[in-house]
């Protein structure tokens, strides 16, 4: 879960746009499926948007869309990043916000977040975005 950057900065979807980019290859080692999921920061509820989305999640990936390099960056932020981009696009609220990553039936085997708290896999750091 996250509720601030790595400085400490609360997540604010009035304030800024974010991004989280997975390396090519880097997509969270599970058996079954991995999503991201939006949170309003205030009332704790999905929100309103006009992609009627809340998550991305694995099964997304074929519709998603990579970069050059193979990464594939996700656009967190309460206005579309521009039609190219919305596919990749996590929408988030007017005001503070927090996102989910939930790793469904974890690979035991590396790369992986197994054992707790001693994986060899960590999720990738949300950054503001430019």
């Amino acid at each position: 879960m996250a509720k601030t950057l790595a400085d400490g900065t609360e997540l604010d979807g009035s304030k800024h746009k974010y991004s989280l980019t997975f390396s090519k290859g880097q997509y969270p080692p599970v058996s079954a499926f991995w999503s991201v999921t939006m949170y309003d920061g205030k009332t704790q509820l999905l929100i309103k948007n006009p992609l009627n989305r809340y998550l991305v999640n694995s099964p997304m990936l074929p519709s998603l869309k990579k970069n050059k390099d193979g990464s594939l960056t996700l656009y967190v932020q309460k206005d579309s990043p521009g039609k190219d981009k919305e596919a990749n696009w996590l929408p988030a609220p007017d005001g503070p916000m927090y996102i989910v990553m939930r790793l469904y039936w974890p690979k035991a085997e590396p790369p992986s977040i197994l054992p707790p708290g001693q994986g060899t896999w960590s999720p990738p750091a949300l950054v503001k975005a430019n």
